[in-house]
């Protein structure tokens, strides 16, 4: 009797295993909170992209205003497809917004920022991905919200969508300006 308990044991912790990655394998990752929420943006200072005519941004722009962090890049696809709605989020509310130009070239990042345009006050090039790191950024497109008092407040995974600009970023913006 003992040797069939100690020989169903492994096979009972697999089969828990199964059933726990089962159950959240559709689990939506923009529910993972940043541990950097509530918390100063990480001291940083990023260089212009060359060329671009818009200067690079350190940590000290992100203090005095609400301010949006948007992490991006020209090879990403997901990327592409939420910038008119950084222009529209520009356009509607004015609020200061930076990019994170991760893992680019300067060429493709004006390339990209010409074809679709440029909604952003300052593009930092973060070319090694460590200032990004150092936002916790788990992949592109990663959007924040950073208050007047340079809080982070608010993290949004993935690209936005209408419905995450509506219902997410909008009232997230609104609830930082409001103190």
């Amino acid at each position: 009797m003992k040797r069939l308990a100690l020989f169903a044991l492994p096979l009972l912790v697999l089969v828990a295993l199964v059933a726990v990655f089962a159950l959240n394998i559709d689990r939506d990752s923009s529910l993972v909170r940043s541990v950097l929420i509530d918390k100063p943006v990480p001291q940083f200072t990023l260089p212009a992209v060359a060329g671009l005519g818009v200067p690079g941004f350190d940590s000290a722009a992100l203090t005095g205003k609400v301010s949006v962090v948007n992490v991006f890049a020209s090879w990403c696809i997901p990327c592409r497809d939420e910038h008119p709605l950084l222009s529209a989020l520009r356009q509607r509310t004015g609020v200061a917004l930076y990019g994170i130009n991760q893992k680019d070239a300067p060429e493709n990042a004006r390339a990209f920022l010409a074809e679709l345009g440029n909604p952003y006050d300052a593009v930092g090039a973060d070319a090694a991905g460590r200032v990004s790191i150092d936002w916790g950024v788990y992949g592109v497109p990663e959007t924040f919200v950073v208050d007047a008092d340079g809080i982070i407040v608010f993290k949004h995974v993935g690209p936005i969508s209408p419905r995450s600009l509506e219902q997410e970023l909008l009232p997230a913006i609104a609830r930082a300006a409001a103190g």
